[in-house]
Parts: C-alpha cells; sequence; structure tokens
C-alpha cells in the first residue's frame, strides 16, 4: 500500500527499541492557522475484516470528506493508519498529519485484509503521536488539542506495546502540559465476540468504547458520521481548556 509522503513533512518517534513506531506530520512552517485539533483515524486491516474490506474504506473516506464540510476545517490536521501483523511492524501510515485541503482521499489504497490485530500498537502509536506532535506545535505558541479514533472488529494479540503504554499516554494527553485535551476512541464494529475485552482494555486505559454493531452498509454510514461529528465537537472545543462534552455514547 502507498504511503503519501513528500518533503512538505516531517518524521518524528513515539516509542523506544522494538516498541518504537514512527509517525510524519506537517513542517511547521508550511501551517496558516494558529490552533489546531489533530485527528487520527486507526483501521484495523487484519483477516477478519475482509468481508466488509470495500465498505470500511467508504466509511473512512466518508469520514474524511465530511471533515473538509466542517466550518473548522481549516484548524483541522487529519492522520490515517492501518494497523495489522501483515503490515511492516504492525503499523503502516497512509499519511501523516496533514490539512485536509492537502488530501485526497481517491489515493487512498483499497484495503488488503490479512495477518493478526496488534490493537495495543495501533492504539500507543496513534495517542503517542498525537502527543508528540502536539507538543511541538505548543512549543511553537500554537494551540492544539487531539482526538483518537481506534477502529476495530477484534481483541488484541500480537502486540510489542503494553496497556500500560496505552495508559501512560492517555494520562499524558490528559495533564495538559502538551496538549490542551485528548480524546481516546476504540470503535467496536463486528465485535460483538470481543465486547468485554475491548471494553476492559479501553477501561484500563482511560479511552472510551463505542459499540458500532454489525458491518452492515448502514452502520459502516453511521461509523463515518459519527466521526466527523466528533471531530467536529473536539475542534469546536479548542481554547476552551477541556475537552469536547458532545461526543455521542453510540453509534
Amino acid at each position: 500500500m502507498p504511503r503519501m509522503m513528500d518533503d512538505s513533512m516531517t518524521v518524528g518517534k513515539v516509542g523506544t527499541g522494538v516498541q518504537a513506531f514512527q509517525f510524519s506530520g506537517m513542517r511547521i512552517e508550511r501551517l496558516g492557522a494558529t490552533e489546531y485539533t489533530l485527528v487520527t483515524i486507526a483501521v484495523d486491516v487484519t483477516g477478519s475484516t475482509l468481508p466488509f474490506a470495500d465498505e470500511l474504506r467508504k466509511s473512512l473516506i466518508t469520514a474524511v470528506e465530511s471533515c473538509k464540510k466542517s466550518p473548522r476545517s481549516a484548524n483541522l490536521l487529519l492522520r490515517v493508519i492501518l494497523f495489522s501483523s501483515s503490515l511492516s511492524g504492525g503499523i503502516e501510515e497512509i499519511h501523516g498529519f496533514k490539512p485536509l485541503g492537502e488530501i485526497d482521499t481517491n489515493n487512498y489504497p483499497q484495503l488488503d485484509p490479512m495477518g493478526a490485530t496488534p490493537l495495543f500498537d495501533a492504539a500507543f502509536s496513534a495517542v503517542g503521536a498525537t502527543n508528540a506532535y502536539a507538543k511541538t506545535l505548543m512549543d511553537q505558541d500554537f494551540l492544539a488539542n487531539g482526538i483518537v479514533f481506534v477502529i476495530t472488529d477484534g481483541d488484541d494479540n500480537v502486540s510489542r506495546s503494553t496497556i500500560a503504554m496505552v495508559k501512560k499516554e492517555i494520562e499524558r494527553g490528559a495533564r495538559g502540559e502538551e496538549i490542551e485535551s485528548l480524546l481516546g476512541v476504540v470503535i467496536g464494529i463486528n465485535a460483538a465476540e470481543f465486547r468485554d475485552e475491548l471494553k476492559k482494555f479501553t477501561n484500563d486505559t482511560g479511552m472510551a468504547y463505542i459499540d458500532a454493531g454489525e458491518a452492515t452498509k448502514g452502520k459502516l454510514a453511521k461509523l463515518a458520521q459519527f466521526v466527523s461529528q466528533s471531530v467536529s465537537s473536539q475542534s469546536q472545543a479548542l481554547g476552551t481548556g477541556g475537552p469536547s462534552q458532545n461526543i455521542a455514547a453510540k453509534i
């Protein structure tokens, strides 16, 4: 799958050793606003998602295109990653934190699901990269908050990262020292069999769990709507000193 990267982006790292993950973000000097909401969408492309891979991709594209219509679109930077043990290092970045106007969803690759589920790695790398890039912004006098979505149909079975590592990054976001506020949301789609495990993971890490139900065309369309509305709410909260209070409790 291609990675959308060019010389307008800079590369950072979260974690150390075998638990390290790279991420990219727009170079600071290329940013035109003074405040940003950092959005990360992490998509499960393990073997069990194969039956609804096409609809999952459409849902991702719909969510991104809906965010482009937000009144706050100029203040959003979006990153999209895929996760599966079949990918090098378990995580693949489709693109790093970029302004929505520079993202062409026509270039999003077809999903090719296979492999096992590095859920903890996806959450750690997504939340950690958001914190790290936000610190870069805040150090340059930008205002930044963030929201992370991890979309999955199953429990972790292959990660190098731990629950404690994810919890530490969520707590970093909650302290407000490097990012104004950070929300982490795990969305279970077709995940009824693993609901208890996913709820335990989110309870243990401080993330929220949303059950999106069965992987039908209608539910995946609602998932896209949930993501775009949640992004809008978090962006509107930027500058208030806290997270959005308007994130829906269910899809």
